[in-house]
């Protein structure tokens, strides 16, 4: 078994609906986000590869333009955007089209913080 992993970067805001009166994180803010997505599989015979990159790439594409420069509250399915949610929304999102598809993190360079989905 083997692992292949492509990132992509974007830039959203957000805010925490739930977080206390007077918490930071209750007003708007923005992040620098680095989503990494992690297949696995076996090699291809034919083509050695687990999966086009290519593939990878365009599936990438539609889930970056539909959060770069967003504000993710507005974004369905992400009205609480915290990092545990934005990542199982990534998941489910490229899922159906990359099925080899095992883990999704995603990470804030700024703040050191990190969160992985992995796949039962």
């Amino acid at each position: 078994m083997l692992e292949i992993t492509k990132s992509f970067a974007f830039e959203a805001a957000h805010f925490q609906p739930n977080a206390p009166a007077g918490h930071p994180n209750a007003r708007l803010h923005g992040h620098s986000f680095l989503a990494e997505v992690t297949l696995a599989g076996a090699p291809d015979p034919v083509h050695g590869m687990i999966r086009n990159l290519d593939d990878v790439e365009a599936a990438l594409r539609e889930v970056r333009e539909a959060l770069d420069h967003r504000l993710l509250n507005e974004v369905e399915g992400l009205e609480k955007p915290t990092m545990e949610s934005l990542t199982v929304w990534i998941f489910a999102r490229l899922k159906p089209t990359l099925p080899e598809l095992v883990a999704v993190t995603i990470r804030r360079p700024s703040l050191g913080q990190s969160c992985t989905y992995r796949s039962a």
